[in-house]
């Protein structure tokens, strides 16, 4: 399967290289489930032995029943597995030196080809007992379960499935129980190279669909409304068989006497708005697609008769935003906190004189990932624990944030507000598909400015 990952990833790039001014063909189901199961061998099999061995745990164990699957374990099935079955539980063994990790399933089944079904009813007719021993077989120094306080991404494990195990386990053998957490974000959070062969194709599909939706062939000023807009990324997102994790949003910002309150935004949807000439439109839009996750805002300006381009007093206000986007992610370094990047950049942001609020979070095998938080728009002053957690190399952000800026000609303050997902690794920080350079325009034709 890992040798013929290549072949396909070849055949997206002609794809996508022969259609650059108009959206890549997204691959068929069946060539989907041969990616998705490819990067999942090669994160078993390279990624996941050297973060048991980082984090310090020698046997993970996870559980899930079907259909209330934890969350870890959802990024772990096959591509053909929809959910986990009856009861599944994963143990992923370390013995040390250097050996392969032991991956086993105390289950019915084998889990795909990659987890080896150890339950045997005729010797253990009990699956709890069945997985005790294999846990005693192994004689772990630590057993990580996944309970967390600070990520609910790493805290899959419920109540009832705790009790039971927890039942079963012989006292000896409790001690050695700890949490999963920092493994489990580990897991999440760090992207793969052969992830990150794909993720670009993931987020230009991504750019497109919005540099459509903010075109005239969505737009027809004074009869389009916002929720048409809304509706046209939704439809289109099915139409093209992909997922989205969050509905859309598009608002408008114009010349006149209402102010706009950018935290309405996340408390509350805006209202059905009709688009007119002047509006400066906005939009957060994502998709999820072989398994991988988009988020990005982008804004375009809707020209009024006899305009050519946007006004310049609102492109050197969208210039404020690119440079809160620079401010934020020169602090990226490996090590440094969540907290310690955002007071760092906001530091900064004032010192140039740019009103600024970040909202920063990593982005991957979810929309709103695991890893270190960097701000919330309600909370700038940092967050205990999620921005306790530090920065590793080979993660994905989406780089979200607002610059609030006075435009004396509207007599009011506006928000630029952008998201682009990003890459972090020992290079450095990076663009994953670049980023919007300037505002677009609406009508016209948008090529997306690398």
């Amino acid at each position: 399967m890992l040798q013929k990952l290549p072949l396909l990833l070849i055949g997206l790039f002609v794809t996508f290289k022969a259609f650059a001014q108009s959206l890549p063909v997204v691959i068929s189901e069946r060539e989907r489930a041969e990616a998705v199961d490819a990067i999942l061998e090669d994160r078993f099999e390279n990624l996941l032995p050297r973060l048991m061995r980082r984090e310090g745990v020698d046997m993970w164990v996870i559980i899930s029943r079907e259909y209330n699957e934890d969350p870890v374990m959802r990024t772990m099935l096959p591509s053909t597995w929809l959910s986990a079955r009856r009861r599944t539980m994963m143990v992923f063994y370390d013995p040390g030196d250097e050996k392969p990790l032991a991956k086993l399933a105390i289950a019915r089944y084998d889990v795909g080809t990659l987890l080896k079904g150890e339950w045997d009813l005729s010797s253990n007719p009990d699956q709890w007992e069945a997985l005790v021993k294999v846990i005693k077989e192994k004689n772990p120094k630590k057993i990580a379960l996944n309970y967390s306080k600070n990520y609910a991404h790493a805290d899959g494990l419920t109540y009832t499935e705790q009790q039971e195990f927890m039942a079963k386990l012989p006292k000896e053998y409790q001690a050695k129980v700890t949490s999963a957490d920092r493994l489990a974000v580990a897991w999440l959070e760090t992207r793969t190279e052969k992830e990150m062969a794909i993720y670009p194709m993931i987020c230009r599909l991504s750019h497109q669909i919005i540099q459509e939706a903010f075109s005239e062939k969505v737009i027809q000023p004074g009869v389009t409304t916002t929720d048409d807009v809304v509706w046209y990324l939704r439809q289109r997102i099915t139409d093209l068989g992909l997922d989205t994790w969050f509905h859309p949003t598009v608002d408008i910002q114009r010349a006149d006497a209402s102010n706009f309150d950018h935290l309405r935004t996340f408390a509350k949807r805006p209202g059905q708005q009709v688009i007119m000439p002047g509006d400066l439109i906005h939009t957060d839009f994502g998709i999820t697609y072989l398994r991988l996750n988009t988020d990005q805002q982008q804004i375009a300006y809707v020209l009024k008769p006899g305009e050519t381009d946007v006004p310049d007093y609102l492109q050197k206000a969208f210039q404020q935003g690119n440079r809160l986007q620079e401010i934020l992610t020169e602090q990226f370094t490996a090590g440094k906190s969540g907290n310690q990047i955002l007071l760092d950049a906001l530091a900064q942001s004032e010192r140039e004189g740019i009103n600024g609020t970040i909202y920063t979070h990593p982005i991957g095998l979810h929309g709103h990932a695991a890893g270190p938080t960097i701000g919330m728009w309600d909370a700038q002053g940092g967050i205990k624990g999620p921005g306790d957690y530090p920065l590793f190399p080979n993660t994905a952000y989406s780089i979200e944030l607002n610059a609030a800026v006075k435009i004396d000609e509207w007599n009011k303050t506006i928000r630029i507000m952008l998201e682009e997902d990003g890459y972090f690794d020992e290079k450095g920080f990076r663009y994953i598909d670049g980023r919007q350079r300037e505002i677009w325009t609406v009508p016209r034709k948008l090529e997306y400015v690398r």
